[in-house]
C-alpha cells in the first residue's frame, strides 16, 4: 500500500515502467506555486484536488481531464478522456475535458509533451503507442491512489476496495463513497510503486463503447469557443494584406489616406526580418522547423475598433508590393511546363537505390507514365485568425492552433520574450488539416499586436487571404518507369519526383521505395527527386505528400496490372503474396467483396480498386492501412458520377467505432474533393483563387454513397491513426474505375478538368 502525508503539500511520482522505459512525471501544486492548477478553457484556477497535471475531481465527482491535443473536430480531447477512464473506472457521465495549458507544459519539464513525444499537443496523434500507454498509466496511478486513500480512511485492505463508476466500496462493511468525497486525500498519497495497468482483454471502455465527443453539447448550443469567437474587453480588430506574390516585400503604403475614416486606431508593418527572437530557440518543438516554417509573410494590417472598420480602411490604403522572384512565374502553365521538364533531367538527388536498375531496359515489356497533381489549399471552415494581447510583462494569445506547444514558443519568438511570460490559450479548431501546424499564424497575429500594446488585438485574415495566403499541398510531377517480365511481373521500376522543397525522404516513406509492392516483389530500384524554384508555400496536408504520391503509385501499379493483362486485384494480390503484413490482402479483399468486384456493370460504368498505408513507411504491420473500391459512372459527354466508395482499413485495433467509422467518411469526402475539383492557380504570380466560388468545395448532393466496412482488421496490438489514411486512396480508386468505364487513363488531378467524353 501507499502513504497519505498529510504535511505534504507536493508529491511526485515516477512510472519508469511505462512503455518501455517512458518515464512520466507528475505534480501537483500548492497555493504558493508558480503555476496554479488550471481549470476552464483558457487557465482559470480551480480548487479541486489535483491527483495529476492531467486530472482533478470535484466534490461533485466530475472529473475533469487536461487533453494535450487540440481538438480539430477529430475527437482527440474526447480519446485522450477516454484512455484516461478507463483505467480511472469514473462515471464517464461525470468526465470533462479541457486544453492543457502550455505554459504549464514549461514549467513543469514537460509534464503533457513527454507522453506523447514530440508530437504530444499536436491534434492528430491521440492514438499513438506514447498517448495511449502513458494515459493507461494517469488513471491506474489515479485510481490506486483513489483506493489508497479509502482503505486508509477505512481501515481496511487495498484490495478489498473496489474501485467502479466512480464510487469506492468496501463489500465486507457495505461502506462506500464517491471519488470526490476522498479526492482532496488522494492528492496526498504518495504510492510506493506504479500500478500495472490491466490487459486489453478486461478493457471496458475502449473498444468497446463509442460514446460522442465530449465537446459535442458546447458545439451544438454555440457556447464552445472557436479563435473567431473569442471576445475580450477592450478587444480591437486587425484586418490583414500580405504580399500577393508569396515571398514579396511591401514597397510603400500611404498610412495618412485612411487615418480619419472611422474607427481606424493603427496602420501596422509586419516585416519578418525584424521578429525579436527569443534564446530559447533551441528548445521548439520539430526544431529548426518550428522557427524557418512559422516565418511570417511581409504585412499591412489596420487596427480598428470593429473588423469591417478595419477591413473597409485596408481595402482604401494605398499599398504597393515588389513582388520579388516570384512573379517569374506567370501561369500555372508555366509552373506545370518546368515540374516536367525537370522530369527529364539525370541531376537530381538519388533518395533510394536498390538492386540493379537497368535490368528495366532489359525486360520483354517496359511501361512509362507521367503524372502530375497540382497545388491543393486545405479550405478550411473557420478563416485564420487569432487574438494577443502583448504588455511590458506578459504576452497573452486566445489561438485556434493545431499544436498549441508550437504556437506557444513561436509566440515568445514573435514576442521576444522568456517562454515563461507567454499564456496561451488553445481554442476549439474549425478545421485544420495540416495548415495550422507551424505556427506561422499565430506568429502574425503577435507580430501585429505588439505594435498596439496594453489591447487586445483579434488579427482575421478575410477568407480570400486566407485562400491566398495557404501552406498548401505541394505540386508533384512524377515520371515512372517500369520492366515486366514475360509474366507481367515488375522486375525493376523508376521513378523521378519534380516538386518544391520536398526533402528525399518524402518520396522515400510516402509512396515509392518503401511500399510494400517493392518491399517483397521488385528487386531492381531508383528513386530520384528534382527539387524546383517555386515560390509558392507548401505544408502538410492531410498526409505529407501522402495523398499525391498514393496517387502517383496506385494509378501506376492498375497501368501494369493492364500491361499485363490481369484483374487489378489480382494483380495487387500477386504482388503482395509474400509481404508479412496480412492486413493489406486482407483490405484488398474486403472492400472489393463488400463492393461487388468483378460484377457485370453498363456501359459508361466501372469499378477502381487502390490500396496505400500512412505513416508506416513500408514497415509490416505499422500505420494504417486502407483500400478504397470506387464505383463510377462517366456518361458519353463525360461527366463523372461517383456512385459509392467502400472503404476497408487495418488500424489493427479500434477504439472508438463511431468514430473511426466518421472520420474514415471524412477522409473520404475529403479525398474526392481533392481529386475532382481542387486546385489552386497562378497568374502572374498570384493566387488567382480567393472564395468558395472560384475555389470549388463539394456540396453534400455531390458526395457519393460512403461504405465504411470493419472486416479488414488483423487485431495486431497498435491502434494506428486515422484522419490521414482515407484521403490518399480515394483518388487513384476513381480514376482507375474511371480507365475501367471508358478506357482513358487519368493521370492529372483534378480529373473535372480532364476531357473523358467517349461514344
Amino acid at each position: 500500500m501507499g502513504k497519505i502525508d498529510l504535511n505534504r503539500r507536493n508529491f511526485l511520482i515516477t512510472a519508469s515502467a511505462v512503455g518501455g522505459g517512458l518515464t512520466i512525471s507528475f505534480a501537483a501544486l500548492d497555493s504558493n506555486a508558480a503555476t496554479p492548477p488550471m481549470n476552464g478553457p483558457w487557465g482559470v484556477a480551480t480548487t479541486n484536488p489535483e491527483l495529476t497535471a492531467w486530472l482533478s475531481i470535484a466534490p461533485d465527482n466530475t472529473v475533469t481531464v487536461r487533453s494535450a491535443m487540440t481538438e480539430i473536430g477529430n475527437g482527440a480531447m474526447t480519446q485522450t478522456a477516454m484512455t484516461i477512464a478507463e483505467e480511472l473506472n469514473c462515471d464517464w457521465s461525470k468526465v470533462k475535458v479541457e486544453f492543457a495549458p502550455p505554459l504549464r507544459n514549461y514549467k513543469e519539464d514537460n509534464v503533457y509533451s513527454k507522453v506523447g513525444g514530440r508530437t504530444g499537443f499536436f491534434s492528430g496523434r491521440s492514438t499513438n503507442e506514447g498517448n495511449i500507454k502513458g494515459g493507461l498509466q494517469i488513471g491506474a496511478s489515479a485510481r490506486v491512489r483513489l483506493q489508497t486513500a479509502a482503505a486508509a480512511e477505512w481501515k481496511v485492505a487495498l484490495a478489498d476496495v473496489i474501485a467502479s463508476d466512480g464510487v469506492l466500496t468496501h463489500k465486507a462493511s457495505g461502506r462506500s463513497m464517491t471519488y470526490g468525497q476522498i479526492a482532496a486525500k488522494a492528492a496526498l498519497v504518495k504510492l510506493d510503486a506504479e500500478p500495472s495497468p490491466k490487459p486489453q482483454s478486461e478493457w471496458t471502455l475502449l473498444g468497446k463503447k463509442s460514446p460522442g465527443k465530449l465537446n459535442n453539447p458546447a458545439i451544438v448550443d454555440g457556447s464552445a469557443i472557436y479563435g473567431m469567437d473569442v471576445r475580450l474587453p477592450g478587444m480591437l480588430y486587425a484586418a490583414l494584406k500580405q504580399s500577393p506574390v508569396h515571398g514579396g516585400k511591401l514597397k510603400s503604403y500611404d498610412a495618412e489616406a485612411i487615418k480619419n475614416m472611422p474607427g481606424v486606431v493603427a496602420v501596422v508593418v509586419v516585416d519578418p526580418a525584424k521578429t525579436p527572437g527569443t534564446a530559447d530557440r533551441d528548445k521548439v518543438p520539430f526544431g529548426k522547423y518550428g522557427i524557418e516554417d512559422s516565418l511570417a509573410q511581409h504585412a499591412v494590417a489596420v487596427v480598428a475598433e470593429h473588423y469591417w472598420q478595419a477591413r473597409k480602411a485596408l481595402d482604401a490604403l494605398p499599398v504597393t508590393w515588389d513582388d520579388g522572384p516570384g512573379a517569374q512565374w506567370k501561369s500555372t502553365e508555366q509552373i506545370y511546363d518546368a515540374a516536367l521538364k525537370a522530369l527529364e533531367k539525370t541531376d537530381g538527388k538519388v533518395a533510394a537505390e536498390a538492386g540493379d536498375i537497368s535490368v528495366l531496359e532489359k525486360q520483354p515489356k517496359i511501361v512509362e507514365a507521367t503524372y502530375l497533381t497540382p497545388y491543393s489549399e486545405h479550405a478550411c471552415m473557420e478563416p485564420l485568425n487569432g487574438t494577443a494581447l502583448v504588455t511590458p510583462d506578459k504576452v497573452e494569445i486566445w489561438h485556434p492552433s493545431q499544436h498549441a506547444e508550437q504556437a506557444f514558443w513561436v509566440a515568445a519568438d514573435e514576442a521576444g520574450v522568456s517562454p515563461d511570460k507567454v499564456v496561451y490559450n488553445q481554442t476549439y479548431v474549425g478545421g485544420g488539416f495540416g495548415r495550422r501546424v507551424f505556427g506561422n499564424d499565430v506568429r502574425m497575429v503577435v507580430a501585429v499586436a505588439r505594435q498596439v500594446p496594453g489591447r487586445p488585438v483579434h488579427v482575421i485574415w478575410s477568407r480570400e487571404e486566407t485562400t491566398r495566403q495557404g501552406r498548401y499541398r505541394p505540386m508533384f510531377a512524377a515520371k515512372m518507369r517500369a520492366g515486366l517480365d514475360k509474366e507481367g511481373r515488375p522486375q525493376a521500376i523508376s521513378s523521378r519526383l519534380a516538386t518544391s522543397k520536398a526533402p528525399p525522404t518524402i518520396g522515400q516513406t510516402n509512396g515509392l521505395k518503401n511500399t510494400p509492392y517493392l518491399a517483397s516483389q521488385i528487386p531492381n530500384v531508383r528513386l530520384e527527386m528534382q527539387d524546383l524554384p517555386f515560390h509558392l508555400m507548401i505544408g502538410p496536408y492531410r498526409g505529407p505528400a501522402y495523398n499525391a504520391l498514393a496517387f502517383v503509385t496506385e494509378t501506376f501499379i492498375d497501368e501494369l496490372a493492364h500491361a499485363a493483362g490481369t484483374n487489378p486485384l489480382d494483380y495487387r494480390l500477386a504482388l503482395l503474396a509474400s509481404y508479412p503484413d496480412p492486413g493489406w490482402a486482407m483490405c484488398l479483399k474486403e472492400a472489393a467483396s463488400k463492393a461487388g468486384w468483378g460484377k457485370s456493370l453498363p456501359k459508361g460504368m466501372g469499378q477502381g480498386i487502390a490500396i496505400s498505408n500512412w505513416p508506416g513507411s513500408g514497415k509490416p504491420q505499422s500505420g494504417t492501412t486502407v483500400c478504397t473500391v470506387a464505383t463510377v459512372e462517366v456518361s458519353k459527354a463525360g461527366e463523372i458520377k461517383v456512385h459509392s466508395l467502400d472503404v476497408a482499413f487495418d488500424t489493427g485495433r479500434i477504439l472508438n467505432k463511431d468514430a473511426v467509422h466518421t472520420e474514415l467518411e471524412g477522409g473520404a469526402i475529403f479525398g474526392f474533393n481533392m481529386a475532382m475539383t481542387e486546385e489552386v492557380t497562378v497568374k502572374d504570380g498570384r493566387v488567382v483563387e480567393g472564395n468558395y466560388d472560384q475555389y470549388p468545395i463539394a456540396r453534400a448532393g455531390d458526395v457519393p454513397k460512403i461504405n465504411i466496412h470493419f472486416g479488414g482488421l488483423t487485431g495486431h496490438d497498435r491502434f494506428g491513426e486515422i484522419g490521414e489514411p482515407p484521403v490518399g486512396t480515394v483518388g487513384p480508386a476513381i480514376g482507375n474505375a474511371i480507365f475501367a468505364a471508358t478506357g482513358k487513363r487519368i493521370r492529372t488531378q483534378p480529373f473535372s478538368k480532364v476531357d473523358l467524353s467517349w461514344v
